[in-house]
């Protein structure tokens, strides 16, 4: 190991390289060294056409100068393999723009794909994916044209006996850059600060097992043997290059500098996480919560069913909350910090994640849906013909027992309140969530009712459930009227209940729900 400046990492990046990129959405990019890529791209023209490959594109989803936004110059990336590419919506905006070709490939096979690769097999087989937009019947993991012209082989369909299965294919990586916290002069990587899981061993072994270079941005580095070896996340064998990062760029997260808490270094009393006001955002976590059983192990995605977590802490429910991000346990941290937990009880690495929920660990998950369709399909990654990529949606909802896609039931200027017990509609949103087709599949209504998983669709007006037939209406809000602000606002005609009830009364009134369970 060699401690180099960023300056020096930098020029070992030669052009048409494939780089493997740590960080995970909101937390441990290499900061310092995507800046510097940028500075040089900038003075000199290089490097250039590179091929990057990442989980959860480091961003802050701002247009900020932060994570792969640094990167969103023409010429700098040909081509982007990655779960998500939102976070730096400067790198969405070019996939979409079709400057750059991108390839969502399900966040958890990415993970998986880095340990085939540093393993030298062939790929990854598994089904996650059948019937979605990875399937190679259908888009074949192409986010864009630019990508559907090059043709690449990514993933294929392989049956084995009467069973259908994917392999994605594995690729070399000619050079990862990760981020610790600290580095002993030994080059042992620790990454004692951070708030998520990492992939920076899998990075760095498929790097250094392609004959490639790995560099690793530190906080600091210090004595050798002063990282206790269980701490030691990559060791020194495997990293080429070290580089101290720049004091002002290294963060915990892009909402702010080191938090114990977050990391498991200390815990804080739950009863300092302030209660959700009254919304509608409440109303569907609140409908959501009534789902949770004693000691159950759940998911919960970004953005609304985060709230779930900040529900049942309130209520004083225990479910076990795991993040795909590691954590599991504790509070999901809301908002732009979404990714960590408050007071985790461990934080896994993602790899491990993935593999765990791909194997059913968890009883229930809690998801988004931007579109669902006649067919019970979801689509969270494609709009408007811009594919922002599943992250780890589709390795969750094809594995877990028991489903929930949450949302606001229109959008677009929807406003609404409540008042006596009632959900008062002040202003219906502009558009339909509920369409004939989805854009882009990202659940596969047809998978998961050939699977037998049991799935809901829960917004703060109306509840429906996934049949063979189709999605069935089964609880509206008190004060929904069914045809105008329901059946209405749909475009397509749901099967309704014969037993149609009104959702739990206790959701649309101030105070705690308590006695959860019973209704």
């Amino acid at each position: 190991m060699k401690i180099i400046s960023k300056e020096q990492a930098v020029h070992m990046i030669r052009n048409g390289s494939t780089v493997g990129i740590g960080g995970f959405g909101a937390y441990g990019a290499p900061e310092s060294l995507l800046a510097e890529i940028r500075k040089q791209f900038d003075e000199t023209g290089n490097p250039q056409s590179l091929t990057v490959t990442t989980g959860v594109s480091p961003g802050s989803f701002t247009m900020e100068q932060k994570g792969l936004n640094r990167m969103a110059a023409d010429g700098l990336i040909d081509t982007i393999i990655a779960g998500h590419f939102a976070n730096p919506p400067m790198i969405a905006n070019m996939v979409g723009e079709n400057k750059i070709a991108g390839y969502a490939v399900p966040l958890g096979v990415l993970m998986h794909l880095y340990d085939a690769i540093a393993g030298h097999k062939p790929g990854v087989l598994t089904p996650v994916g059948l019937g979605t937009f990875a399937d190679p019947r259908i888009e074949w993991c192409r986010a864009n044209q630019k990508a559907a012209d090059r043709n690449m082989d990514l993933v294929n369909l392989v049956n084995i006996g009467a069973e259908e299965y994917l392999l994605y294919k594995s690729f070399p990586v000619d050079i990862s850059l990760i981020r610790g916290t600290y580095a002993d002069a030994g080059g042992n990587i620790s990454v004692d600060e951070e708030a998520e899981g990492d992939f920076e061993f899998e990075l760095a072994a498929a790097a250094h097992n392609s004959g490639g270079i790995v560099i690793a941005e530190v906080k600091a580095i210090v004595n050798a043997g002063s990282i206790p070896p269980k701490k030691v996340r990559v060791h020194g064998s495997m990293i080429d290059y070290v580089v101290v990062g720049d004091e002002d760029l290294y963060m915990q997260g892009y909402n702010g500098y080191y938090k114990p808490e977050l990391s498991g270094d200390i815990k804080v009393p739950s009863d300092d996480i302030s209660p959700m006001p009254m919304s509608n955002r409440k109303i569907i976590a609140r409908r959501a919560a009534l789902e949770l059983a004693p000691d159950c192990v759940i998911n919960l995605g970004i953005g609304m069913p985060s709230g779930i977590g900040s529900v049942a802490n309130e209520e004083g429910i225990k479910p076990v909350l795991s993040l795909e991000t590691g954590p599991l346990g504790g509070v999901p941290v809301e908002g732009p910090g979404f990714g960590a937990s408050t007071n985790p009880d461990v934080i896994y690495n993602l790899s491990d994640v993935f593999h765990l929920y791909d194997g059913g660990i968890l009883d229930m998950t809690f998801l988004g849906a931007a579109e669902i369709d006649k067919k019970g399909n979801v689509n969270v990654s494609k709009f408007a013909g811009r594919c922002s990529g599943p992250g780890g949606f589709i390795n969750i909802t094809q594995a877990t027992k028991k489903v929930a896609f949450i949302g606001t039931f229109t959008a677009g200027g929807l406003k609404e309140s409540v008042a006596d017990g009632k959900l008062v509609i002040e202003q219906e949103g502009s558009s339909h969530k509920f369409v004939e087709q989805v854009e882009q599949i990202t659940f596969s209504g047809d998978y998961a009712v050939k699977t037998g998983q049991r799935i809901l669709y829960i917004t703060e007006r109306a509840v429906f459930r996934l049949t063979k037939d189709g999605l069935l209406l089964e609880e509206i809000a008190p004060g929904a009227d069914l045809q105008k602000d329901i059946l209405d606002r749909m475009d397509f005609r749901p099967l309704v209940s014969d037993q149609l009830k009104i959702m739990d009364g206790r959701i649309f009134r101030p105070e705690k729900m308590g006695n959860l369970g019973k209704k």
